[in-house]
C-alpha cells in the first residue's frame, strides 16, 4: 500500500467543506488546537487512532496534529467512513488514512495492521479493535506503547475484562466515562443521530409505531426520549433492575424482549451485548418489522439465526436488507446491522463530537504527561479536565453561572455549623 488507501482524493475539497463546517460547531476543540499548536504537548509522538472517519473525527485529528503528533487514522466500523472527509485529510493535511466506506472484513484488518505497522506510542480506540489486534497478534509492538484511549462503552468493557484478567499490557484512559461525553454523546447524540439514521434509511413515519429500545444505559435513555418524542410507543427492555425501574419512572412501558418481539415495529439494540435479538424473537416478530443496532457491534442482532429462517434476502432500499422467512413474513434489517446513525447517517452533531473529541485530546496529552506514573490499568478521565471542558463548552455557549463566596465555601467545608 501507499501511505493511504481510500475511495477517491478527487473527493477531497467536498471533504474540506464538511471538515470546516463541523469544525465550526465545535468551540472547545478549536480552543484547544490553538493552545496545541503554541505548546506542542503531543512532540515526537505517533499515535494510531482507530476511529470513525467523521468530519469531526477529522477536527480531532488535526488537532493532535497541530500538539506535534504523527497521527495515522485508520476507520473503527467498516460503514461508518466519509469517503470525502477521508480524501481531504490525505490531500489538505497529509494525514495518512486507510478507510473506505463498505470495506469487507479483510480490509477493515488489514488496515488495522497498517496501523500497527506505524509503530504507534499511543493508541485510540473506538471499540478496542486496535488494542485487542495488538495484544493477540502484534505484542512485538507492546514496548514501545505508552498508553491509549478508549471512546466506548463497549471499548471500555472489553478493556476493563482485559485488565481483570491480567491481560492488560498499558495503560487506557476510558474517554467513554467521563461525564462530558457520555452524559451527552451518548445520550443526546446517539438519542438524534439513531433516530436520523433509521429515518433516513427507512423514510418511515414514527408517530403510532411502536419502538422497542434494548438497553437503557446513556444510548438508551436518549433514544427512548427523541422516538417518544417524534411520536412513537416507546417500549424498553432491560437486565439491570436499577435501568428498568428508571425507565419505568420515565414513563415508558418495560418488558422481555419476548413480550416485545409480538408487538414492536421497529427495534434497536444499545446493550453492547451479543444476541440481544436472537432467533427466538425473530419466530414471533410482525410482518415488516424493522431491526436496527446503534451499540458499538452487529453481534447485538444475531443475523446468521436470521438467515437460516430466510428464504431469501433481498437489498429493498440502500442500508434496507429485507429477510424472507418461511412463514411468509418479512424483517428488515437496517445497515447490515452495523451503526445505523453512522451507516444511514453522519453520526453524532458536531456539538455534542465536539466535547467527547475534547476528551480525547486532553486524555492524549494527560497520558503523554503521565504515562511513566500509570499502571496497565483503565483509568478514569481527571475530573479537572472534564470539569474545564464543560466551563470551555459554556463559555463558547454565553451561558455563565455562579461562582461560591468564600463564606459559603467554608460552610461547605465545615462540620461545626449545623441547624440553628
Amino acid at each position: 500500500m501507499e501511505n493511504f488507501d481510500i475511495k477517491d482524493p478527487s473527493q477531497a475539497e467536498g471533504g474540506r467543506r464538511r471538515i470546516q463546517w463541523a469544525e465550526r460547531e465545535m468551540p472547545v476543540l478549536r480552543t484547544i488546537h490553538e493552545r496545541f499548536a503554541k505548546e506542542r504537548p503531543l512532540k515526537g509522538l505517533r499515535l494510531a487512532a482507530c476511529l470513525h472517519v467523521t468530519a469531526e473525527t477529522a477536527n480531532l485529528m488535526r488537532t493532535l496534529q497541530a500538539g506535534g503528533a504523527e497521527v495515522l487514522l485508520t476507520a473503527s466500523n467498516p460503514l461508518s467512513t466519509q469517503d470525502d472527509v477521508a480524501a481531504s485529510l490525505v490531500t489538505h493535511d497529509e494525514i495518512p488514512v486507510f478507510a473506505i466506506k463498505g470495506e469487507d472484513n479483510a480490509t477493515y484488518y488489514k488496515h488495522l495492521h497498517v496501523a500497527l505497522d506505524f509503530k504507534p506510542h499511543m493508541t485510540m480506540d473506538d471499540g478496542a479493535d486496535l488494542v485487542s489486534e495488538l495484544h493477540k497478534n502484534r505484542r512485538d509492538l507492546l514496548e514501545t506503547i505508552i498508553g491509549g484511549t478508549e471512546e466506548t462503552t463497549t471499548g471500555v468493557i472489553r478493556l476493563k475484562a482485559m485488565a481483570a484478567d491480567g491481560k492488560l499490557e498499558f495503560p487506557v484512559i476510558a474517554v467513554n466515562d467521563a461525564m462530558t461525553k457520555h452524559f451527552f454523546d451518548n445520550r443526546y447524540g446517539t438519542g438524534q443521530s439513531t433516530v436520523d439514521g433509521i429515518v433516513r434509511a427507512t423514510n418511515i413515519l414514527l408517530a403510532g409505531k411502536t419502538f422497542v429500545v434494548a438497553g437503557y444505559g446513556w444510548c438508551g435513555r436518549g433514544l427512548a426520549d427523541r422516538a417518544r418524542g417524534m411520536g412513537a410507543n416507546v417500549i424498553v427492555t432491560e437486565i439491570n433492575p436499577m435501568a428498568a425501574l428508571e425507565a419505568v419512572m420515565d414513563g415508558f412501558r418495560v418488558m422481555p424482549m419476548v413480550e416485545a418481539a409480538k408487538v414492536g415495529d421497529i427495534f434497536v439494540t444499545v446493550t453492547g451485548d451479543i444476541n440481544v435479538l436472537d432467533k427466538h424473537h425473530f419466530e414471533v416478530m410482525k410482518d415488516g418489522a424493522i431491526v436496527a443496532n446503534s451499540g458499538h457491534f452487529n453481534v447485538e442482532i444475531n443475523i446468521p439465526a436470521l438467515a437460516e429462517m430466510a428464504e431469501e434476502k433481498r437489498l429493498v432500499r440502500p442500508f434496507v436488507e429485507a429477510y424472507y422467512t418461511k412463514d411468509g413474513r418479512t424483517i428488515h434489517i437496517l445497515g447490515d446491522g452495523r451503526l445505523i446513525n453512522l451507516a444511514s447517517a453522519e453520526g453524532h452533531p458536531a456539538s455534542v463530537m465536539d466535547m467527547s473529541f475534547a476528551n480525547q485530546a486532553l486524555a492524549a496529552e494527560y497520558m503523554a504527561q503521565n504515562a511513566d506514573k500509570l499502571e496497565n490499568k483503565v483509568y478514569s478521565v481527571p475530573e479537572d479536565i472534564d470539569r474545564e471542558i464543560a466551563r470551555i463548552k459554556l463559555d463558547a455557549m454565553g451561558v455563565k453561572i455562579d461562582k461560591l463566596t468564600p463564606e459559603q465555601e467554608k460552610y461547605l467545608n465545615s462540620w461545626e455549623e449545623g441547624t440553628i
